[in-house]
């Protein structure tokens, strides 16, 4: 596991807080609703492929 990939987490969880404070002050609750969506659905993707090539270099060291 890299340590970038911690970092990068962070920077996006950040951002999203960030702008969904924003958004809410400003009274759009819906948009910063949908903001933190993408931002959760974009960190799922990133943890998946991650997780993808976790599971094809276990395939290749198992010779599987």
């Amino acid at each position: 596991m890299n340590v970038d990939l911690i970092f990068r987490i962070a920077a996006i969880g950040i951002l999203v807080s960030v702008l969904n404070q924003l958004l809410i002050r400003s009274g759009r609750e819906e948009q910063a609703m949908m903001t933190t969506l993408a931002g959760l659905i974009v960190v799922l993707v990133v943890i998946v492929r991650e997780i993808s090539s976790l599971f094809e270099t276990i395939k290749s060291v198992f010779g599987l």
